[in-house]
């Protein structure tokens, strides 16, 4: 007579995966953390996220709480967000993250691509032209001589923040 709680040797056995207590707090309060950054963002910025109609709702009135009912709040979109994936939000919040680090970065090759077209004059605005044909050289050369004097003369730098603002239209009309 066979055994009631005895398997069958053909099928497989399973694998049982144990989680300690901590390890599902970490989990827990990691999605808390993802939920607070969400909360933190502008509404314009959320639209973009893909959210539950349930987690969207909490976010909203998280956004409008304060202090002690916000961090309630915080670890209801965190009870939440246990049934949901949490690697598209992560991506998606990356995905802004990388966005303002690559426009600040963009904008530090612009200051130093101005940088060079006052102190090295036709050269730099020559490498100007490669990268942006629509470029008015004429303009340029005249910025460039006007930032010099001015920074020579210790005056207010009209003219440097001017040949920035050109640059800034210049690439922002290559994109």
């Amino acid at each position: 007579m066979a055994r009631k709680n005895q398997k069958a040797p053909w099928e497989p056995e399973e694998e049982i995966i144990w989680v300690s207590k901590t390890e599902l707090k970490r989990d827990m309060e990691e999605l808390q953390k993802l939920g607070e950054e969400l909360v933190n963002l502008k509404p314009s910025v959320l639209e973009k996220f893909p959210l539950s109609d349930d987690l969207r709702d909490a976010i909203k009135d998280a956004q409008r709480f304060n202090k002690e009912a916000r961090r309630r709040q915080i670890q209801y979109i965190g009870k939440i967000m246990r049934n949901e994936d949490p690697e598209p939000l992560q991506a998606a919040l990356d995905k802004v993250r990388n966005k303002h680090s690559q426009a600040t970065a963009e904008l530090h090759k612009l200051e130093l691509l101005r940088d060079r077209v006052v102190e090295e004059g036709d050269s730099a605005i020559a490498d100007v032209l490669e990268l942006f044909p629509s470029a008015d050289r004429q303009r340029l050369r005249q910025l460039s001589r006007q930032a010099a004097k001015e920074k020579k003369a210790g005056k207010p730098a009209k003219a440097f923040r001017e040949i920035f603002q050109v640059l800034k239209e210049l690439n922002a009309e290559e994109l």
